[in-house]
């Protein structure tokens, strides 16, 4: 083994990192989601279910979000990607457990999904959508987004791994022909998945972006989490020589412009929304600006908009590991907070909409995302934290060395 080579190990200290990070994140889910289990007893099983699927939903998106950026990763190249492909592949790998994890609330459908019960399938509109809203095609849907996701993981982690062993590129290009079709059939799954699972508990309203929208708000929550947790990387070797303020200059922009999308399409869905002005469409925004609501609704305006798109245009800001996780925790703590918009105003009468928030809300995405950390950062140790393999490895590891 070169000296090289040699450098490019995980340091010990590094591994005990990771351990002790692994141990506190393990502490700390096990202990919240025990709290939102016994919340299914103390409040009730409706609160349960609403609380459950925010956080679940939030860290399953970040699972799936990683796996896209992944494939993106292949097939575009670049220095970003190389730097990030192991924190992606552990991201991507928590999805084993995750697609496992929705199975209580297809369980207890009923308490989420009002079309799914008698009075919703009684419904005119309701029985118009049946063929497609009904309950055992619900659980198919999720068999299918399940296989797809668990199926892509695998393969890429395998010959990512293979890649590394062998420096072949005829892997490398097997990786890039997964990558293409893939990145495709997944926008089209996890938009059918953000429909049947987010926009169904008001089944009478829809968005055309909303598969879209949902999505962007993956990536840009994947991507604060691995800016994160590389400043934390960062202290020993490999990363200490390999990551660079260039590489996370390049992250920096990439997260601007995923809150550029975020915002874009946020706005798009709304003048679409206002220029109709159906019934059945503003229902959803009603809810929204109203009861409480509101108040939700201008935080994610400012807090996941305006201030990071301000923090964010700066330079300095980007290449400053300290400052740049800042920001990328501060936007992940924000988007907590757009899924809970997402999900509990659903449950309110449009007529009579009252602002509700249950301290199942709070402790539910904490206990999943120190569960989902805890995987994440056991991954992390099974190998190199860098892809040596990849055919353009040492060229990203000069990225902006030069300078």
């Amino acid at each position: 083994m070169t000296t090289t080579e040699q450098s490019y190990e995980t340091a010990p200290a590094l591994i005990g990192t990771l351990r002790k990070a692994q141990n506190i994140a393990a502490f700390c889910g096990l202990v919240f989601l025990l709290i939102t289990v016994a919340g299914y007893f103390l409040i009730g099983p409706e609160q349960f279910f609403r609380s459950y699927l925010v956080g679940f939903w939030y860290w399953f998106g970040v699972g799936a979000a990683s796996l896209l950026i992944l494939m993106t990763q292949y097939m575009t190249g670049g220095a970003w990607g190389l730097i990030i492909r192991r924190l992606l592949e552990a991201g991507a790998k928590t999805l084993y457990l995750f697609v496992l994890l929705f199975i209580p609330m297809l369980l207890g459908h009923e308490r989420l999904y009002w079309w799914s019960t008698k009075e919703g399938l009684a419904d005119k509109v309701i029985q118009a959508k049946s063929l497609y809203l009904n309950v055992p095609f619900l659980w198919g849907r999720w068999v299918i987004y399940a296989v797809f996701l668990c199926l892509m993981a695998y393969l890429l982690i395998k010959w990512s791994a293979e890649e590394d062993r062998t420096k072949s590129v005829a892997v490398s290009s097997r990786l890039e022909t997964l990558s293409g079709p893939g990145i495709p059939i997944f926008f089209i799954l996890m938009t059918f998945c953000s429909v049947d699972y987010l926009m169904t508990l008001e089944p009478h309203w829809y968005s055309t972006v909303y598969g879209f929208l949902t999505i962007i708000s993956w990536c840009l929550t994947a991507m604060c989490l691995v800016v994160a947790t590389l400043t934390l990387l960062a202290k020993d070797a490999p990363m200490d020589h390999a990551l660079t303020p260039k590489h996370l200059h390049d992250l920096g922009k990439l997260m601007f412009a995923l809150t550029m999308l975020w915002a874009y399409l946020q706005f798009s869905q709304l003048l679409i929304t206002w220029s109709g002005n159906l019934p059945e469409e503003v229902v959803w925004y009603i809810k929204r600006w109203n009861g409480g609501y509101g108040w939700a609704s201008l935080i994610l305006l400012i807090g996941l908009f305006a201030l990071p798109f301000l923090l964010l245009l700066s330079q300095s800001i980007k290449k400053n590991a300290r400052t740049i996780a800042m920001v990328a925790i501060y936007i992940m703590v924000v988007r907590v907070v757009d899924v809970f918009v997402m999900v509990e105003p659903n449950f309110a009468k449009v007529t009579d909409v009252h602002f509700s928030m249950s301290w199942l809300d709070i402790t539910a995405p904490i206990g999943f995302g120190g569960l989902w950390l805890a995987m994440f950062f056991r991954n992390l140790q099974s190998g190199s934290l860098l892809a040596t393999g990849a055919p353009d490895f040492h060229k990203a590891m000069n990225h902006g060395k030069s300078h």
